[in-house]
């Protein structure tokens, strides 16, 4: 395995264009093509995989988990236990992607997530990121990165394009019962159900916190679907009173405990970019 030193670093500028910029603000979502070189995630992926599989905590048969359980292993804040994987999740490129598609000067760190959805794994049910998080702006925003090439049908992320100019819909984590009731709102509200057919590694999605989005399962083909996922919020946003328990366990963890109406600049929240 390469030293921190030696893989390659994202520190230059992506070169973004202000029609991109404008198209994510309308629809909450867009696909930006090649935010890491090829080369470079094939340079990063055993790292950012050493890191997933020695701190996953999954040890149960797929048979034997739930709905949420088998859509992906998910192993969180990686940054956090890995020298390596904090290079790539604080990349001054990644961050200031996330700041222009914001509209907003800076962005911090809220966590990062490896989404593994392995051979056979599940559907991932419709749902908002932001459901989970106490945070008083929406400006938040996720990077979905893959760290191989992906086929739809390996589990591609599926969007409600301009859902998110509706703010939270529901109190409804992501489960069974999220993907009946907010399939049926994405049916009635007509939305445009959009997903891109194939992915090649270091390309990236960006979505919104309140853009609804799913993916189906990993049933047909033998491969694991590794995406690595950095989540970041505007600078300035304060904590608020958690409205569910999710959102309680978010502010105790990723926030540090910080109380409502105070801003949210924990230690785990550094200012990127």
């Amino acid at each position: 395995m390469q030293t921190t030193a030696a893989l390659p670093q994202f520190d230059d500028p992506y070169a973004l264009t202000d029609g991109q910029i404008a198209k994510f603000q309308q629809n909450g979502h867009i696909l930006l093509p090649q935010v890491a070189r090829r080369e470079a995630i094939a340079d990063w992926r055993p790292v950012i995989n050493a890191a997933a599989y020695r701190h996953n905590r999954e040890t149960r048969k797929m048979e034997d988990r739930d709905t949420y359980g088998k859509a992906f292993l998910q192993i969180m804040n990686l940054w956090e236990v890995d020298e390596h994987v904090r290079r790539f999740v604080t990349a001054r490129r990644f961050a200031r992607i996330a700041a222009s598609l914001l509209g907003v000067p800076r962005v911090r760190l809220y966590h990062d997530q490896a989404l593994y959805k392995e051979p056979g794994g599940g559907y991932t049910p419709w749902h908002q990121d932001q459901f989970y998080w106490p945070l008083d702006t929406p400006a938040t925003i996720t990077m979905w990165m893959p760290l191989i090439d992906i086929p739809a049908e390996m589990g591609m992320l599926t969007f409600a394009s301009g859902s998110h100019r509706k703010g939270m819909l529901e109190n409804i984590e992501i489960s069974d019962n999220s993907e009946a009731v907010l399939d049926r709102y994405v049916r009635e509200n007509k939305f445009d159900v959009v997903r891109p057919e194939f992915m090649h590694a270091g390309d990236a999605t960006w979505h919104s916190g309140w853009t609804l989005h799913h993916a189906p399962g990993n049933a047909s083909t033998d491969t694991t679907r590794e995406v690595m996922t950095i989540i970041y919020f505007a600078d300035g946003a304060r904590v608020t009173a958690p409205v569910n328990d999710f959102q309680e366990a978010d502010r105790q963890r990723w926030l540090c405990g910080i109380a409502p109406g105070q801003a949210a600049d924990s230690p785990l929240n550094p200012l990127l970019g």
